[in-house]
């Protein structure tokens, strides 16, 4: 997979590909920032069957938990494209893992002050190794 680095973006090993099922999410927690503090930040990992591995964030901003990596993965066609999805386990909101946008808010509105959207982060495998991008701000 290829990705553009920004300047302050370090790489962080947060586990094994042969860790990761086929089309199942997995968390990881990941240094952050919110606020101007450090804080973890839980991500939801998901290998695709083409070997691609796509982070999002682990929080669904819809039932206000962190649930996203226990999400059903799919695809869904969009603008004459299929793009990998995960829905949320918790009222089926659809969002696709490579934006976050959430493309189908299955008739409900998301948390007070919460977007729609989920965030994603970089992802890289390396010798087996999965890595995520960590600083340098939201990808």
């Amino acid at each position: 997979m290829t990705t553009l680095d920004h300047p302050a973006t370090t790489w962080l090993t947060v586990c094994r590909l042969h860790d990761l099922a086929y089309e199942r999410g997995a968390a990881a927690l990941v240094p952050d920032e919110a606020g101007g503090l450090p804080v973890l930040t839980q991500v939801a990992l998901f290998r695709l069957l083409d070997e691609r591995v796509l982070a999002v964030q682990q929080h669904d901003p819809f039932s206000d938990a962190h649930v996203m990596a226990r999400g059903i993965v799919g695809t869904r066609r969009v603008a004459d494209l299929d793009v990998p999805t995960v829905a949320s386990p918790m009222h089926k909101q659809v969002f696709d893992l490579g934006t976050g946008r959430c493309l189908d808010p299955a008739g409900k509105e998301p948390a007070a002050g919460r977007s729609p959207d989920l965030r994603t982060w970089q992802v890289r495998v390396v010798d087996g190794d999965v890595q995520v991008a960590v600083g340098g701000g939201p990808s």
